[in-house]
């Protein structure tokens, strides 16, 4: 799928000072889905969140969502190696990603709630809050099923 140039750069300035730090990088060593590295995941869901808030019309605070979409999964390990991390991975990485994501940036409350709720309803307590934080939630659940079923690589015609 392609995307604007003018949404690829706005896309860049929003992730200026967060997408080059090592800890980001280092989610290019993490498989996420199949083949797919985390990075590439979490680029994937940037996109398909700027596509449905066009298509709804939704008038989103852009930067947060995107901003909330790429940390959305900055939990930083091997989810496959339980022994890298804590067991029940899919209840508790978003607020491992929440915690890392806060000690690295400064994160708004719409941020927050994006990177805490995106696997509503899984984590039940953990709500989206925001139009932002549904748009990530359905955006990502889009995103790994696509990369599960089709094992693409990238979605969208964007390389950050």
């Amino acid at each position: 799928m392609t995307i604007s140039s003018a949404d690829k750069e706005y896309i860049e300035r929003c992730l200026t000072g967060i997408k080059d730090t090592p800890q980001a990088q280092s989610m290019k060593t993490f498989i996420q889905h199949g083949q797919i590295t985390t990075y590439t995941h979490v680029l994937n869901v940037v996109c398909m969140s700027c596509r449905v808030d066009e298509t709804l019309h939704a008038h989103s605070d852009r930067q947060s969502l995107i901003v909330g979409a790429f940390l959305h999964d900055f939990y930083l390990y091997d989810w496959h190696d339980s022994s890298s991390n804590e067991g029940l991975h899919g209840f508790r990485h978003p607020v491992t990603a929440l915690e890392k994501a806060q000690k690295q940036f400064s994160l708004n409350s719409k941020e927050k709630n994006i990177i805490v709720s995106h696997m509503w309803p899984l984590t039940i307590t953990r709500v989206p809050r925001c139009r932002e934080a549904m748009i990530v939630c359905f955006s990502d659940k889009l995103c790994a099923l696509y990369e599960t079923v089709y094992k693409c690589r990238r979605m969208f015609d964007v390389d950050l």
